[in-house]
């Protein structure tokens, strides 16, 4: 799940955060499927995605009105980890057939369109939704990452050290930027494989840079905790979160020696998947 910051809950998944594109577009229910979808994080990781993957199916079978409001948050759960391509199409093909449906209004309209968008371009899944709202959500993704990709494109923020860390003079590294929180569970789980893949590329030039918005009172006792020795910056004002366009944690970027957006995560990967995108990068 791509967490919202701030923290913002939704009615259908409890003490969950959700993307703003959710609020104003759940209808309130009360049938299994939003219980499955709430509790789905406590579903085994070999058993998700065949689960998920029935949980779209389902969705399929209710009545119009009810699709969106749950094709949203599955949508967003989907991502969190390595469920299958198979499992993430027919989340895709579900959502798209929700927008068709029941096309959203307001605000959050542009965010719902947008979550079907990172499914395209990120996960690499089809679907057919011929709408404004779809084409102009993708053409802002590309229009991101083609200025991430910029040469000019720069930050300095300071580690637990008080050292600062400057992603230009980083070049000749290959550089992996990660947005995390303490209070993320998908960011946690990720933490120990950005540890042990620091520590078998450092010596081949990766460096990890991992970013929070949290005061380092916060930051500081987790990371000493669990032991992890790759930098931690830190970004209270979170100007770096909206240089990057930030909206969802944990998100990942991975430059390569060149200094060129080689490779990005939308939420939560696993080792195989982080190995596949640094690959992309270069590092082998």
């Amino acid at each position: 799940m791509r967490y919202l910051m701030p923290f913002v809950a939704v009615a259908i998944a409890g003490p969950l955060c959700a993307q703003p594109h959710t609020q104003g577009l759940l209808i309130t229910t009360d049938n299994s499927i939003s219980q499955e979808i709430q509790h789905l994080r406590d579903v085994p990781d070999s058993q998700r995605g065949g689960v998920t993957k029935h949980l779209a199916l389902e969705i399929r079978q209710l009545p119009q009105e009810e699709r969106l409001g749950l094709a949203l948050p599955l949508a967003n759960l989907a991502t969190e980890g390595d469920y299958g391509r198979e499992t993430l199409q027919e989340v895709a093909t579900t959502l798209a057939t929700a927008l068709r449906d029941t096309p959203p209004a307001g605000p959050s309209a542009s965010m719902a369109y947008s979550e079907l968008a990172q499914l395209v371009r990120y996960e690499h899944v089809d679907a057919s939704l011929d709408v404004p709202g779809f084409r102009t959500a993708l053409a802002k993704l590309e229009a991101d990452d083609r200025r991430r990709d910029d040469p000019d494109f720069n930050f300095t923020l300071s580690d637990l050290d008080g050292h600062p860390w400057t992603l230009k003079d980083l070049r000749g590294k290959v550089v992996l930027v990660n947005f995390w929180a303490t209070w993320c569970p998908p960011c946690r789980k990720e933490m120990p494989d950005l540890e042990a893949l620091y520590n078998r590329f450092k010596d081949k030039g990766l460096i990890v840079l991992a970013i929070s918005d949290e005061d380092a009172s916060k930051v500081a006792p987790f990371i000493a905790e669990h032991h992890y020795t790759y930098p931690i910056l830190l970004d209270p004002g979170r100007k770096v979160h909206e240089l990057f366009v930030v909206q969802g944690i944990p998100k990942s970027f991975i430059y390569n020696r060149e200094g060129h957006l080689a490779a990005e995560a939308i939420d939560m990967r696993t080792m195989n998947q982080f190995l596949a995108l640094l690959e992309q990068a270069g590092l082998r």
